[in-house]
């Protein structure tokens, strides 16, 4: 295997894993509208923003690793071995089942955010990683994985056809075997954190109870107790560790399987921007008792620039986000990691291409 990798390293030596993303000349007014409707996050160092703009038309968007078994997902590309998988975090950004666009330092951003709440979460349940190579792959034990994500959410809010906002405030009042009041308004805080699963697809989650989970074999009534118990231990934890920090935990989802011993691993991703949204705590109270929006450091802003402009279920060919958008996205993606880990992001060397890069770091680890 490491010889295969070598040789793959020595053809991408004048040549780019990752595909650029095209150039976006949006219109005045569309860059207008774009900037005038988000609020840029403070706080991002400005040797940050340089490599941001610096690296907006080279981002990873596919991977070609000379291993065996991939599949490609919705972000992450995987590469399944004997009693490994190989996970490669992407620049993908993806929302209503759609590629939106590819942002700056994403995957490395999500791919060391994992990593450390990994390392401070061992103490709730245990977790399938083995290393961690390069900024951008995990390698995890092989395990299989329980067809259901574990959606726990601690506010009313959302803007997804799944989220639960979108469910209430169209009259349902019963969603995924959780029961809500009337009169409750968008991005409320729950009375006590709450799971509403869904079925695992790469095309579209479909919400379901745990009931239904266990009524259709999806989870052995165990099986769930255990794994549904510490999702919500995880989540308690994430908030907890989020307040600290001046932030609120407000949703996220995890994935969870048994390793070959028949142990429950918590597996993919913990508290990441990607899986997980966080809304800056100071300013919540304030702009939710005056019908604002919260101040969010996720990608909902860029979910709602899509929702006011298309149907991203429907509509074919989608708009092409503004790079001030792409832009504040990625920059928001490493704020988060910085005040969540109180370390530095560091970005890679836009010198070396990113494949060339992975191919010698997993030719060190295989």
């Amino acid at each position: 295997m490491q010889s295969c990798l070598q040789r793959q390293q020595q053809r991408l030596q004048a040549s780019h894993m990752a595909a650029p993303h095209p150039r976006i000349r949006p219109s005045l007014a569309c860059r207008a509208a774009a900037s005038a409707s988000v609020e840029s996050i403070q706080g991002v160092r400005p040797e940050i923003k340089e490599a941001i703009a610096a690296a907006v038309n080279n981002c990873v968007t596919e991977t070609n690793l000379p291993l065996p078994n991939k599949r490609v997902g919705k972000v992450r590309d995987t590469y399944e071995l004997d009693d490994k998988i190989v996970i490669v975090t992407t620049d993908r950004q993806s929302a209503f089942d759609r590629l939106l666009a590819s942002i700056p330092f994403k995957g490395q951003v999500l791919n060391q955010t994992a990593a450390w709440w990994f390392a401070h979460t061992g103490h709730i349940i245990g977790n399938a990683v083995l290393d961690v190579p390069d900024p951008n792959i995990t390698v995890m034990k092989k395990c299989t994985v329980f067809p259901v994500e574990f959606v726990v959410r601690g506010f009313m809010t959302g803007s997804t056809d799944t989220s639960l906002w979108t469910h209430y405030s169209n009259g349902a009042r019963e969603y995924c075997g959780n029961s809500f009041p009337d009169g409750m308004a968008k991005n409320a805080r729950l009375a006590a954190n709450v799971i509403t699963p869904t079925t695992k697809s790469e095309t579209h989650d479909v919400p379901i109870s745990p009931a239904e989970i266990v009524a259709q074999g999806l989870m052995s009534q165990a099986d769930w107790d255990t794994a549904s118990s510490a999702a919500l231990a995880l989540f308690a934890h994430g908030q907890a560790e989020a307040a600290q920090r001046g932030l609120l935990l407000v949703d996220t989802k995890y994935e969870l399987g048994k390793d070959a011993e028949g142990n429950i691993l918590l597996l993919d991703e913990i508290h990441t921007p990607d899986s997980s949204r966080y809304w800056l705590a100071d300013s919540y109270e304030s702009r939710h008792a005056a019908g604002q929006e919260a101040q969010n450091i996720d990608k909902e802003f860029l979910r709602l620039w899509f929702r006011s402009r298309c149907d991203p279920y429907k509509d074919e060919v989608l708009p092409e986000a503004p790079v001030e958008l792409v832009s504040e996205l990625s920059a928001r993606y490493v704020y988060l990691y910085e005040r969540i880990t109180g370390q530095d992001f560091v970005p890679p060397p836009l010198q070396q291409p990113v494949g060339e890069r992975m191919l010698a770091n997993m030719a060190k680890y295989l």
